[in-house]
């Protein structure tokens, strides 16, 4: 087994943190209903054959989870599922069989399985829990293995997750990043009689809080979520006494949808939540069907990490849950897991390269892809990784030459797929990358040629798969969430979507690409107008630019790159507002429902826009962009960028 370091803050702030093999044996204690895991730092008490977790005692607290909640609804895996065509169908993981999978005095490992039975009605899933306590460790792992066998019925998975309920008389602060940590609301406070909902159940105004300080205040989990490349550490701090509970991800591989993918961390309860497979911001695409096929995948080991300290802060205790967060990362993967569908380091391979991109309008010579985003799976087209849910993905960020290397990757077919901030396009390497046991795959120089036709003419906007470059404004008085004022992600606050029709209260947003500046003038989402009756109407931006001459041979070429769509569809026309077929139409796109969750992306789509010589003129000429028949508020789009090419010339 891999040494554990022990970590101890400068005036004895003591975190109790892992130790070079040091510290007492790690026991086992079973009665008929119940199992222990105590290495003298941490006892895990978790219900048998069930495998929920129903206490956790940490420097002289007999349990940190609520002790008011049922034993089932304290520390627990879960999950959605609904069968082909039907409704969705929650789940708490309840297992039957326990076993011991190790015990060695260095560290126990027990299992919770349940095994399908279609006599029940359950998802068609053998599921085997497990949870493991190291010597000298101040927390414990949870993983699990999930398989699903061809002859079984047809379903769809949702979401899962491992979710603990804290103690709401003790874990008040809640941290999710250096930036974003604060006192919370109790749960108290969101009741009917202490709050009002707002648009959807998640937000409400908190009227009567127990704090005045939260008075007038929006509470809403989804203002707290986080991209997968981010959410690495997140959790909750007890004042009295001082200790931090958190969760903390080694690694993505194991997470769907890709690093880009957003999903939910803590919130009030105080909840704690690992999120291993969601839909949240991007909606069904990313419910993976099960249909006749064999499937099996390990989700985690997360480790459920306690510090504590006696004299210092709770910055203390974020700033050490950060350091094992390091630590977990650079120790990633893991050799004590004992179940065999976890990969060890010798069953895993790496792939490295270089990649280059070439765009002959942009730059002269072909150059380094610098900082691009490289990242392996299952095989599919381009952009298939970010609605991927069944395989593992493994991804990392090519250095200022372009080189890259993801290490440890799982044995098995791969896709490489990648994107460069700055630069329009989506990557993907045309072979398949085939990684075995112990090999490194080198892929030598990679080219990406980026889109390109022609000259550009003008843009708006930078491909990042982001809105936020573009104005946010700031929000109604009546919903703020303080933490996010004046905040880089100021984007979080609650009913911008409203801010909208409040600032274009007469006549659409209209961008002129010689005078205008998208950092102050393009509205960050392009939604409906509310009408004075409370019905929604669409909207038509303009964009208004020059042109001295208009080519006449070849086509123009209109790139439109979205960072969200929910239930969209943009018509587009140029020069011809009231024309009724317009030059181009996306249809209805998009699910992501990035706009109503505080998101500045969601699933990410672009468009490649033939655009006729006829339809433009020289002088000035109106691009009209129309938000087509919206059903409801949150209909809408972000835009990533926006690049009007003149034709390919004939010396290309």
């Amino acid at each position: 087994m891999a040494s554990r370091r022990r970590k101890v803050l400068s005036d004895q702030k003591n975190t109790e943190g892992f130790g070079d093999g040091e510290g007492a044996d790690v026991k086992l204690i079973e009665d008929h209903h119940y199992v222990t895991l105590d290495n003298g730092i941490v006892q895990v008490t978790i219900s048998k054959p069930v495998g929920i977790v129903t206490g956790i005692k940490f420097n002289g607290l007999e349990n940190l989870l609520e002790i008011t909640n049922k034993e089932k609804d304290r520390g627990y895996w879960d999950l959605n599922w609904n069968k082909p065509g039907g409704g969705g169908i929650y789940d708490v993981v309840e297992g039957t069989e326990f076993h011991v999978a190790s015990n060695d005095g260095d560290k126990v490992e027990v299992s919770f399985i349940r095994r399908y039975d279609p006599t029940r009605g359950m998802v068609p899933l053998n599921i085997d829990k497990r949870f493991a306590l190291l010597r000298g460790a101040s927390g414990f792992y949870s993983y699990a293995i999930y398989e699903h066998l061809a002859e079984w019925s047809d379903f769809d998975l949702i979401q899962t997750r491992i979710a603990f309920k804290l103690r709401k008389d003790r874990f008040c602060y809640m941290a999710i990043s250096s930036d974003k940590q604060r006192l919370m609301p109790s749960p108290e406070d969101r009741e009917p009689k202490n709050s009002q909902q707002l648009a959807y159940p998640e937000a409400v105004i908190l009227t009567h809080p127990q704090n005045p300080e939260f008075q007038g205040e929006v509470d809403d989990k989804y203002q707290y979520s986080c991209d997968n490349k981010d959410n690495r550490v997140h959790g909750w701090i007890s004042f009295d006494p001082m200790i931090g509970f958190w969760i903390i991800f080694p690694s993505d591989e194991f997470r769907n949808g890709g690093i880009m993918k957003q999903n939910l961390t803590s919130h009030v309860g105080p909840t704690n939540l690992a999120m291993f497979h969601s839909g949240h911001y991007a909606g069904e695409p990313l419910f993976p069907k099960f249909r006749n096929e064999h499937w099996k995948k390990v989700f985690g080991p997360v480790l459920i990490y306690l510090n504590s300290t006696t004299l210092g802060t709770q910055s203390d205790l974020w700033e050490d849950a950060e350091e094992q967060m390091f630590y977990e990362l650079e120790a990633w993967p893991s050799d004590w897991p004992a179940s065999e569908d976890y990969l060890k380091v010798d069953q895993r391979g790496d792939v490295k390269g270089r990649l280059l991109v070439k765009d002959q309008y942009a730059f002269p010579m072909t150059q380094s892809a610098q900082y691009a985003y490289l990242g392996l799976a299952l095989p599919g087209e381009k952009g298939s990784w970010q609605i991927e849910s069944k395989g593992y993905q493994f991804w990392t960020r090519a250095d200022e030459n372009g080189y890259f290397r993801l290490s440890n990757v799982c044995a098995g077919e791969y896709g490489l797929y990648g994107w460069v901030p700055g630069m329009f396009g989506e990557y993907k390497w045309e072979s398949s990358v085939i990684v075995q046991p112990g090999s490194i795959v080198d892929l030598q120089e990679l080219i990406f040629e980026l889109p390109r036709d022609g000259k550009t003419i003008w843009e708006i906007g930078i491909p990042d798969r982001s809105a936020a470059e573009f104005f946010v404004p700031d929000p109604d008085p009546m919903f703020v969430n303080r933490l996010y004022l004046n905040h880089p992600e100021r984007y979080r606050q609650y009913g911008l979507w409203l801010r909208y029709s409040q600032i274009y209260q007469d006549t659409d947003l209209v961008y002129d690409v010689q005078s205008n500046y998208w950092e102050t003038d393009w509205f960050f989402a392009h939604v409906a107008r509310i009408k004075e009756d409370g019905s929604v109407a669409s909207t038509t931006w303009q964009v208004k630019f020059q042109l001295d001459t208009v080519i006449p041979a070849g086509m123009y070429k209109f790139r439109l790159g979205f960072a969200s769509a929910n239930l969209a569809t943009i018509q587009v026309r140029f020069n011809s507002p009231d024309q009724y077929v317009p030059h181009f139409d996306t249809g209805r796109f998009g699910t992501d429902n990035a706009i109503a969750r505080h998101g500045i992306h969601g699933l990410y789509y672009s468009f490649e826009i033939d655009v006729s010589p006829q339809w433009l003129k020289e002088g000035q000429n109106i691009l009209f962009l129309t938000l087509k028949k919206p059903a409801n508020i949150f209909v809408g789009v972000m835009y990533d960028y926006l690049r009007l090419e003149e034709p390919a010339s004939e010396e290309d």
